[in-house]
C-alpha cells in the first residue's frame, strides 16, 4: 500500500518485471477489505495512508491473526519509528529513498520464510531453477520461459511432495480482477510439461498439481 501514486506504480511494474505477482491498493480501508477476501503472500506496507496510519492497519492485520510477512516502505526513517513498526508487527522495515534492488532482495528473503524455498536455488531431478536470476536449466541447458510459466514452475517446485491447488496457482499467476479461461491454468501446463523431463508435473484429479518427490 503506498501513498505515493506514481512512486508505487514505479514500484508494481518493477516487481512485476522481477517475476512477483503484485496487486496494488491505495487505501487502508481497501487493504483491510483485500486481506480479509484473499491475505496476500507478502505485504508491502506505506505508513503515510490517505485514510488511516499505516501503523494502525498493521496493528489490525496482526490482531486479526494473519501472519503474512510485511515490509514498511516509508518516509519515516528515524530510529524511533523503525523500532515502533518492527514492534508493531513488521518483518522488516525500509525507509525512502531506498534502492529497488535491495528492496527485491528483501522481498525474497521474505519470501523463503514461508516455508518454501529455503535457498536461493531448487533442485529436483536434472531441473534447476534459480529465483534470483529467473533462470531455469533441464540437464544442463538454459530453457528460456515465459513469466506464467516460470512462476508456474516455481511454485511447483517450492512445494514438492505437496499438491498446489488450482485456486493457489491462480493467485500466483494472476492478479486481482483478471478475466481467467476456465481452461488457462491447464494450457500453461500443458506447455510446461512439454519442456520438462516426462511426469515432472503430475495431475491429482480434482484437486490440482504436484512435483512428486523424485
Amino acid at each position: 500500500m503506498e501513498d505515493e501514486h506514481s512512486l508505487a506504480q514505479g514500484v508494481v511494474s518493477g516487481l512485476e518485471r522481477e517475476g512477483f505477482v503484485v496487486d496494488w491498493v491505495d487505501s487502508g480501508r481497501l487493504a483491510e477489505t483485500a486481506v480479509k477476501a484473499d491475505p496476500p503472500d507478502i505485504m508491502v506496507l506505506d505508513l503515510g495512508l490517505g485514510d488511516m496510519d499505516g501503523l494502525d492497519l498493521l496493528a489490525s492485520i496482526r490482531q486479526k491473526k494473519h501472519r503474512f510477512p510485511i515490509l514498511i516502505l516509508t518516509a519515516r526513517g528515524e530510529v524511533d519509528d523503525k523500532v515502533k513498526g518492527l514492534d508493531a508487527g513488521a518483518d522488516d522495515y525500509m525507509a525512502k529513498p531506498f534502492d529497488f534492488l535491495e528492496l527485491c532482495a528483501r522481498l525474497r528473503v521474505l519470501e523463503r520464510r514461508l516455508g518454501t524455498a529455503s535457498t536461493s536455488t531448487i533442485s529436483i531431478s536434472n531441473v534447476v531453477l534459480h529465483i534470483n536470476t529467473h533462470q531455469v536449466e533441464v540437464g544442463g541447458k538454459d530453457l528460456d520461459l515465459p513469466r506464467r510459466e516460470y512462476m508456474l514452475l516455481k511454485c511447483l517446485m517450492e512445494n514438492q511432495g505437496r499438491v498446489v491447488t488450482r485456486d493457489q496457482l491462480e493467485s500466483r499467476l494472476y492478479h486481482w480482477g483478471d478475466e481467467i479461461s476456465s481452461n488457462a491454468l491447464e494450457v500453461h501446463v500443458h506447455h510446461l510439461r512439454k519442456k520438462l523431463p516426462d511426469a515432472f508435473i503430475k495431475t491429482i484429479r480434482g484437486l490440482g498439481y504436484t512435483v512428486p518427490n523424485q
